[in-house]
């Protein structure tokens, strides 16, 4: 198992109001997880928080980027965003952003939990 960076270590730390949240690497980087729900990832030094349908224009709005990675020659861009910059050194602000990543998180177990409509 790889060792946590510094910088994972310093975002559990700063995230502990939101709830207990783990790191549970993944795919070169980490898989962020509070109370159980997946809600963020760190990849390549950058820590991006997940987003829907209802969240994303936020993040838009403000000039936040999305994760992007390369595959066999082709871009692809998860639903995960960057939170702004000045986030990542204000507690307060950096949970209010996760929490937005939480809300996904819930939103998008909730979808897949309801009944379908019979026709």
């Amino acid at each position: 198992m790889p060792q946590k960076s510094e910088f994972v270590e310093y975002l559990i730390e700063m995230l502990q109001p939101l709830g207990e949240i783990r790191a549970k690497p993944m795919f070169g980087g980490w898989g962020f997880y509070a109370d159980e729900r997946f809600f963020a990832i760190v990849a390549d030094e950058g820590f991006y928080v997940k987003v829907d349908d209802v969240s994303r224009e936020e993040f838009e709005t403000r000039g936040l980027k999305p994760f992007r990675y390369e595959v066999r020659d082709t871009k692809a861009t998860m639903d995960y965003y960057e939170p702004p910059p000045e986030a990542m050194d204000d507690r307060e602000l950096l949970c209010e952003w996760a929490r937005k990543g939480i809300d996904a998180a819930v939103r998008k177990v909730s979808a897949k939990k309801k009944p379908r409509k019979k026709k």
